[in-house]
C-alpha cells in the first residue's frame, strides 16, 4: 500500500504524519510525505532547500521503524490541494492523510481550504486529522 502525507509544517500536519505512521505499522505500507509550494516570483532557492530538509529531517521515525519513506518536494503553479491530489493519481496512492485546521465560514471562502479541496477530488480515501 502507498499513503501520502500532505506536510505544511503546521501541528495538524505533524498528527496527520502521526496517524499515518500507526497505519503504515499496521499495513505495512510505504509512505510518501509532500510538501507543496505555489511557484511564485517571491519562492527562492532557499525556501525550497528549507522544505527539503524539514522533510528529511521527518524521515527518521520511519526509518527506525523501517517503514519505507520518501519525501518530495513540489514546486508547480497549482494550488496546493491540486498539486497533492495530482501526486495522488500519477503515484496510484492509497490513501491520503492530512492535517485540518480549524476556520471560519468567511476564511475559507478568502483563504480556500487545501483540505477541503483534496477531500473532495482525491482518488483515494483520505483521512482527516485535527
Amino acid at each position: 500500500m502507498k499513503f501520502l502525507v500532505g506536510y505544511d509544517g503546521s501541528n495538524e500536519a505533524e498528527q496527520a504524519l502521526k496517524e499515518a505512521q500507526k497505519h503504515a505499522n499496521a499495513f505495512n505500507a510505504e509512505i510518501y510525505i509532500v510538501t507543496s509550494l505555489e511557484q511564485s516570483s517571491t519562492l527562492g532557492k532557499a525556501d525550497i532547500e528549507k522544505a527539503e530538509g524539514e522533510l528529511e529531517y521527518l524521515r527518521t521515525p520511519f526509518n527506525i521503524d523501517d517503514i519505507a519513506c520518501e519525501t518530495f518536494v513540489s514546486v508547480s503553479y497549482l494550488s496546493p490541494g491540486e498539486d497533492l491530489v495530482q501526486f495522488a493519481q500519477e503515484n496510484k496512492i492509497d490513501k491520503i492523510f492530512i492535517g485540518v485546521k480549524k476556520r471560519s465560514k468567511v476564511g475559507k471562502l478568502v483563504f480556500g481550504s487545501t483540505a477541503q479541496y483534496v477531500i473532495l477530488n482525491a482518488p483515494c480515501p483520505v483521512v482527516v486529522v485535527k
